[in-house]
């Protein structure tokens, strides 16, 4: 985990005030993304291409994501520093599920202050009216326990999709070697790039679903397991990898992955705004029961997994555990109630607050997934940029895209 030692020592050097206080959104900075910048510009804001407007990142904004779908590193990089004990947590997930929420909890912010505004914009309900989403690419972060955070745009949402496609139905963003697929197909594909990014450079990923109903999360987390092949993990030394992988087969990158166990962050699947009647005990056991049939082969569960009795392996945050065991090690799926607007605790289950510091203290004491090499903060973040490059020109995924847009599902 990281410590405040680590951090300690490596930020002596540096001229700048605790990350804290640097990163924590200030008014007029991080306004809430392009969404909230658009409500309070008034009539004129229209007279801005909405395709530009709508990639453009806020003033201030330390998004990582250019509007081209590239990775540029510029704002943040000053933030970080040569210290090598810090996490990395990236969060994936539909839109107004709370992701920047659970964010704003990991992260420490205390709502309460005065003046100062949450360092993840939540999405207010003007802009949820809109139809809209406030989290434009990646937004990175760092807590005082030198904690990276990375909050994603959200995926499977049809404002991404709304902003990325053209009249004649082609994507204005090139999600792949240049090429410029439908919209449609180049949606499913950047949400399917997005997971591979956090699954090969962060720690932990927090993966979201709105109630116990909705799978699709744990349908994109086996398409990255799937695809995710032939990336360097983000400690390996910055080389030339990322321009081979242009050219690589992928029978190289094939033999490449059967000679070494791949990199994979450790996956936590949260189950946010669940309802009361699904808060049974039967109703969670036999949830869980179904999360260990699906992941039972994937990869980042690894041989751990399969050891320990798919009853026995995940927790969740509610307190009666007559029929459950919370005390298993590896907990990696977690359900938080719906916010009562009271936050009153019904019946025998907890508050969504109460939820929320619970999933806090579990990213807070996991570890996560290590990488096989030390690696300062820093380096951390400019290996990223070769790991995203060696993304967007993977060969299994662009075959993958190919068997997709053959398969009549996407428009040509």
């Amino acid at each position: 985990m990281a410590g405040s030692t680590g951090a300690n020592s490596s930020s002596n050097s540096s001229p700048a005030p605790p990350p804290p206080k640097i990163l924590l959104a200030k008014p007029g900075l991080v306004p809430g993304g392009p969404i909230n910048s658009k409500i309070g510009r008034g009539a004129g804001a229209d007279d801005e291409p909405a395709s530009i407007r709508s990639r453009l990142p806020s003033l201030g904004s330390l998004n990582l994501l250019s509007d081209s779908w590239d990775l540029h590193i510029d704002r943040f990089l000053p933030f970080l520093t040569e210290n090598t004990e810090f996490k990395v947590v990236g969060i994936i997930g539909p839109p107004g599920v709370g992701k920047s929420t659970i964010m704003n909890e990991i992260y420490g912010y205390d709502g309460s202050s005065p003046g100062m505004l949450p360092p993840f914009p939540i999405l207010s309900e003007d802009v949820r009216a809109m139809a809209r989403h406030c989290t434009l690419g990646i937004e990175p972060r760092i807590s005082s326990e030198r904690i990276i955070l990375l909050d994603t745009q959200p995926v499977f949402s049809p404002s991404v999709l709304a902003e990325i496609m053209r009249p004649d139905g082609s994507s204005t963003v090139s999600v792949i070697n240049g090429e410029s697929p439908s919209a449609e197909l180049a949606h499913e594909l950047m949400s399917i790039q997005l997971g591979i990014l956090l699954a090969s450079i962060c720690n932990i990923v927090l993966v979201i679903s709105e109630g116990v109903h909705d799978l699709n999360m744990w349908h994109l987390m086996l398409t990255v397991d799937l695809l995710k092949h032939g990336l360097p993990d983000p400690s390996s030394p910055i080389s030339s990898h990322a321009q081979n992988s242009n050219v690589a087969s992928e029978k190289e990158y094939k033999e490449k992955t059967s000679t070494s166990e791949e990199y994979m962050a450790t996956p936590i699947f949260v189950h946010a705004k669940v309802q009361d009647r699904d808060l049974v005990p039967q109703n969670i056991l036999q949830l869980k029961r179904a999360f260990a049939y699906y992941f039972k082969t994937s990869s980042f569960m690894g041989d751990k997994f399969e050891k320990v009795h798919s009853e026995q392996l995940l927790s969740s945050v509610v307190p009666d555990t007559r029929n459950l065991d919370v005390d298993g090690e590896d907990r990696r799926l977690l359900l938080i109630p719906n916010r009562n607007k009271d936050d009153s605790t019904r019946g025998q289950y907890e508050s969504f607050n109460l939820a929320l510091w619970k999933l806090r203290d579990q990213v807070l004491s996991m570890n996560g997934a290590s990488f096989p090499r030390t690696v300062s903060e820093r380096d951390w973040l400019k290996n990223s940029v070769k790991i995203w490059e060696s993304v967007k020109s993977s060969p299994i995924v662009m075959e993958y895209a190919r068997t997709l847009q053959s398969s009549g599902m996407f428009r040509r």
